[in-house]
Formats: C-alpha cells, sequence, structure tokens
C-alpha cells in the first residue's frame, strides 16, 4: 500500500477512534442517573455535583499518558500504543459499570478511562500531524473537531440507553462498544516515515534553504517560547473548559431556560466547539497559527462578557456568548496541535504535544473548579465571567509575548 493510501487510512481511522474518546463529554448524562443509582445502593443521598471530582480527575490525568504514549509510539508505532489505550478506555468504562461508590468510579472511570483516553488521543492526533504536514492546521482541525463532536452526537444515544436501562448498563454497553471500535480501529493506524513529505509538497522551510530543527522534549522545555505557549494555552481554554463543564447548569440558573432548553444551549457550545476546530485550522494554514490565536482570543473576550451582561430572559446574549466561547475554545483545540509541531518539528510531536497538553489540564482543572466556588461564595456565575475573561485578555497579551520570541529567534 502507497503513504497517500495510507494517510488517509490513517485519517479516517483516526476520526472513528476521537468520536469515541469525544465521550468524555457525556459524562453530566452518566452522571444524574449514577448519582441516583449509587445512591440507592448505599442509602446516602448523593447529587452530580458529588460525582464531579470523577470527571475533574479524567480529564486531569491525560497528558501523563500522552508522554508516555507518544514516548511508545515513536519507538514502536501507533497500532500497539492505541490498542493498549483502546483497552483501557473500554475496560474503564465497563468497570464503572460495577462500581458500588464515588471512590471505585474515580478509579474506574477517572484513572483508568482517563489514562486511556490521553495516551489513545495523544497518539492519534500526532500520527495524523505527521501524515500531514501540508496540512497540519486543517488536520488538526478536522480530527480534534470529530472529538467535540462526540459532546453532539453521543448524549441522544447515551440518554436513551440510560432511560431504557441505567447508567450501570448503560457504561457497560457503551464500554463493549467503544473496546471493539478503537481496538479494531487501532489495526489501521500506521507508523509515518521519517521526514515525510507528501507528492507534489515542497516544505516552505526546505525551500528556502532554513530546515525547521526537531526537538525533543529536553530541548523544547530549555526554550522560552515553550512556555509562552503552555501559559497561552491554559489562557485560552480556561474559558471553555470552565462553561463547557457546567453550560446546562448556566442556562438554567442565570438565564432561566427549560430542561429542553439547557440541553439545546449545551449543543450549540458544541456545535461552535466542532466548527472552530476546523475553521481555526483551515484559517491558521492561511493566516498562521498565533494570528489565528489572537483572533480566538478575541472571541473569547466577547463571549465572555455578552455572558456577563445576561440575566434572567437574555436568550440572545447568551446564546451568542457560548457561540463566542466554543468558537474561541474550538479554534485552540485545533490550532495546537500544529502550532506545536511547527514550532518543535513533527518527528518528536507525539511526546511534545502530550507536555504542551498539560496546559489543557491546567485549564480544565481550574476552570471548572474556579466557576463552581465563585457560584457557592456569590450565588451568580457573573463573577467566574470575569475571572475567566482576565485569562482570555492574558492569553491575548501572550499571543505578543510569542511574537516578541519569535521575531527574536529569526
Amino acid at each position: 500500500m502507497n503513504l497517500t493510501r495510507k494517510r488517509w487510512r490513517t485519517l479516517i481511522a483516526c476520526c472513528f477512534i476521537n468520536l469515541c474518546l469525544g465521550s468524555i463529554y457525556v459524562w453530566s448524562v452518566f452522571a444524574a442517573s449514577m448519582a441516583e443509582f449509587l445512591s440507592t445502593g448505599n442509602g446516602v443521598a448523593l447529587t452530580t455535583a458529588d460525582l464531579a471530582i470523577v470527571y475533574t480527575i479524567a480529564n486531569s490525568v491525560g497528558p501523563i499518558t500522552m508522554i508516555t504514549g507518544g514516548s511508545f509510539n515513536d519507538k514502536f508505532g501507533p497500532k500497539k500504543v492505541i490498542l493498549t489505550g483502546g483497552l483501557m478506555v473500554g475496560i474503564g468504562m465497563i468497570a464503572s459499570g460495577f462500581a458500588t461508590s464515588v471512590g471505585a468510579l474515580i478509579v474506574t472511570y477517572g484513572l483508568i478511562f482517563g489514562l486511556g483516553l490521553g495516551m489513545t488521543y495523544g497518539t492519534a492526533v500526532s500520527t495524523c500531524m505527521k501524515f500531514f504536514p501540508d496540512k497540519r492546521g486543517l488536520i488538526g482541525g478536522i480530527t480534534t473537531a470529530i472529538y467535540g463532536l462526540g459532546s453532539v452526537i453521543l448524549p441522544p444515544i447515551v440518554t436513551e440507553i440510560v432511560a431504557v436501562t441505567d447508567a450501570a448498563a448503560a457504561f457497560k454497553i457503551v464500554g463493549v462498544a467503544f473496546l471493539i471500535l478503537i481496538c479494531g480501529c487501532s489495526f489501521f493506524m500506521e507508523q509515518c516515515p521519517a521526514d515525510f513529505v507528501p507528492d507534489g509538497w515542497t516544505p516552505p522551510a526546505v525551500a528556502a534553504g532554513n530546515k525547521a530543527e526537531n526537538k525533543n522534549w529536553k530541548e523544547m522545555l530549555k526554550t522560552p517560547v515553550f512556555y509562552v505557549m503552555l501559559l497561552l494555552f491554559t489562557c485560552g481554554a480556561f474559558s471553555g473548559m470552565m462553561v463547557i463543564s457546567q453550560a446546562s447548569a448556566v442556562a438554567a440558573n442565570m438565564v432561566g431556560m427549560t430542561a429542553i432548553m439547557a440541553s439545546t444551549a449545551v449543543s450549540v457550545l458544541a456545535v461552535f466547539n466542532a466548527a472552530g476546530r476546523i475553521l481555526a485550522g483551515l484559517l491558521s494554514d492561511r493566516i498562521g497559527r498565533i494570528n489565528t490565536l489572537s483572533v480566538a482570543s478575541v472571541l473569547g473576550i466577547i463571549g465572555l462578557l455578552l455572558l456577563y451582561m445576561t440575566g434572567q430572559g437574555g436568550y440572545a446574549t447568551f446564546y451568542i456568548g457560548i457561540a463566542g466561547i466554543g468558537l474561541s475554545f474550538g479554534s485552540f483545540m485545533g490550532v495546537y496541535p500544529g502550532f506545536t509541531a511547527d514550532q518543535f518539528g513533527a518527528k518528536n510531536n507525539s511526546v511534545n504535544y502530550g507536555i504542551m497538553f498539560i496546559g489543557l489540564a491546567g485549564a480544565g482543572y481550574f476552570g471548572p473548579s474556579a466557576m463552581r466556588k465563585i457560584y457557592m461564595a456569590e450565588g451568580t456565575y457573573h463573577g467566574a465571567f470575569l475571572v475567566a475573561c482576565a485569562f482570555a485578555a492574558a492569553g491575548l497579551a501572550l499571543t505578543f509575548v510569542y511574537r516578541f520570541f519569535a521575531k527574536k529567534k529569526a
């Protein structure tokens, strides 16, 4: 099989894998039913808030296996790494169906599923980045958008399964399906040859006589620009991770939406999140990664200010606000795989992007935590939007700091 067919087969397999991994955004569907299930079994009343720690841990541990999995990917290829990660994802979900306590869910879903997700997602996306040096922005946008689309496609499916059975059975059914699909797709993932160049494409750096340098993780950590990019990732993703975690509650408590309208708001946020990944990836191939991230930061600021101005019945400002945040967050998610490869080379991007992903994990931990604490203290979400706006503004400032270092390097 020629390399052109291999790279497209790898992309298709990656998309199916990422669609399954996007199930992490379906946690809220599992949580409500699982809280009731555990309460009945243990005789202790639990709420979705009591299970929030499970979701937080699942999001936070991903970089661990993105880094180690990236190292194994460079040595053994994506098939074995994704097969291992797929087993962890499937087994973690199946085991969650047998959990009888929050502690057990932390182990099965928070740790086993979360670590498997990080290993699989990082390896799949980085492998595609290597196969498409001519379209890094677009491919990064597509692969991460499919991951985001999981939050649009999977919730109604999982909701129906939960309604017919219960959360425990849903975990088992979905876990078996994902185990089969991810492990099956792993055999279609191909390892990209070193210095692969697609037919008919000339790398700009090579044409200019200035070949980009491939840095390993140790060399990357010695560069000041890495820390600027890491902080920029955290600041840019802060608002998205914060709002996504509690979008339904914000819609109901702040705007006064019904349960059905609140679920629609979550879908709107998910659609713009996915769209932002593709559009920003495509745009970044044309105007540059950092310029695209500047636009994304501005969109985030506008969206957060609109949410700050939203009150009861403010449907228009709320929807426009979450659309802006969705586009902003999606842009960062879509651009950063290619941004990291551009800056430090594609050869070691599996490990390098795993380390860079720590920036997102930081946003995933501090964003939802800040929103929850501010709401508990003030009884309103408005203060949280101002805090997130400050992070978005800091992100915009960091894009100019990045330009300073890039200009200095040149």
